[in-house]
């Protein structure tokens, strides 16, 4: 695997902002030989002004954004993914960077393991005036999904990456988005669910952020919750897996009898 390619697909929507210190993070890694695609789904700021001053970078221009935020995720990483020729797939949103040593570190781990499908970093939550390293702990409440870390966080190998979008892109469910139905696709099914301990990717957070709506015990985040089960169940009677209800199962959906 000594010196292959690897394809970073970033996706972006109206964050010129946050792009040059994204695109320099590719461009300063340590691991050179990379190849960047970035998708833009119908920006209407100077993003595409912004990502035209680099060279060597490939621009797919999206006309028709729809209108659901996680099915344009799928769509933006896939049109990209068409494009690249990496063994090995980066996702990375426009408003996420990488650590300098993120790629060489998880190629590395791929290297020493080449049964590897996939591997997960860590991120570190960049807010305005901290950084929040975030650890991979036990849940306190056991459910059917691992601790996800977020799309940034995510590098597997093109074969696989080709065979799960296949078997996740599906227009359901609109708050679960692309990092949680890989995973699940991984620990179910490909049984190859891989954290790689370390702290690689910083994780943006702003109020502008979609996930923001979704703060930690609001209405908006049970509601949330709820789909995420409701997925789990729909995928686990697709692949024909056991759906055995637990505990964080009645008490989200008992939480959300309450709040409709």
């Amino acid at each position: 695997m000594k010196d292959i390619k690897v394809s970073v697909l970033i996706a972006n929507y109206n964050n010129e902002p946050y792009l040059t210190e994204c695109i320099n993070s590719i461009k300063k890694q340590t691991y050179r030989n990379i190849e960047i695609i970035i998708h833009d789904d119908e920006s209407s700021d100077n993003s595409i002004k912004k990502i035209n001053k680099y060279k060597n970078i490939k621009i797919i221009r999206n006309k028709n954004r729809g209108k659901i935020g996680s099915y344009n995720q799928m769509n933006a990483y896939y049109r990209a993914f068409k494009k690249s020729s990496g063994k090995i797939i980066f996702f990375l949103d426009s408003d996420d960077i990488f650590k300098r040593n993120k790629i060489k570190t998880v190629f590395n781990k791929f290297s020493k393991n080449k049964n590897l499908s996939s591997v997960f970093d860590l991120p570190i939550y960049k807010y305005k005036s901290k950084l929040d390293i975030i650890r991979n702990k036990k849940k306190i409440i056991s459910n059917f999904w691992p601790y996800i870390p977020p799309q940034s966080c995510i590098a597997m190998k093109r074969e696989v990456f080709k065979e799960i979008f296949n078997k996740i892109n599906f227009n359901l469910f609109p708050n679960i988005w692309m990092d949680f139905r890989i995973a699940l696709y991984l620990k179910y099914i490909k049984k190859d669910f891989n954290i790689l301990n370390k702290n690689l990717t910083y994780y943006r957070q702003s109020e502008e952020m979609i996930s923001s709506n979704f703060k930690f015990l609001s209405v908006s985040w049970w509601k949330r919750r709820k789909q995420a089960h409701d997925y789990v169940k729909y995928f686990f009677l697709k692949n024909k897996i056991r759906h055995k209800k637990n505990l964080d199962f009645f008490l989200t959906n008992l939480i959300n009898y309450f709040i409709k």
